[in-house]
């Protein structure tokens, strides 16, 4: 795909990749769905689709990430900050540096781009 000069999502077809996340799991047993509709050549932009069931991660960032949250309910706790509590509709910015944690509470669907 990263030849073409423009892509449109809804001619992809992703394929699932199960359980793929590389953070740690701390609470509950969280499984992930990751549908990647678009990677660049070098790696280093991927765009697509991410499902996680409840439960709670150790997360730390080392990419901007852009969400737009479709499904569910999940808390961000960023360390040494206020948890951030984040709805269907919500769109937010991850930047490269945040760890902290990542609960899912209701099974979560959202739109991501990592750059």
């Amino acid at each position: 795909m990263a030849n073409k000069p423009l892509t449109v999502l809804r001619d992809t077809h992703p394929l699932p990749v199960l359980d793929a996340c590389k953070w740690e799991r701390l609470e509950g047993d969280p499984h992930t769905v990751n549908l990647n509709a678009y990677t660049s050549e070098d790696g280093s932009k991927i765009m697509g689709t991410w499902i996680c069931t409840p439960g709670k991660w150790r997360v730390a960032y080392e990419k901007w990430e852009y969400c737009h949250l479709q499904e569910g309910y999940c808390i961000i706790t960023p360390d040494g900050m206020e948890p951030v509590h984040l709805r269907a509709g919500d769109i937010f910015i991850v930047e490269p540096g945040m760890t902290g944690t990542w609960e899912v509470v209701e099974t979560v669907r959202k739109y991501f781009v990592f750059a």
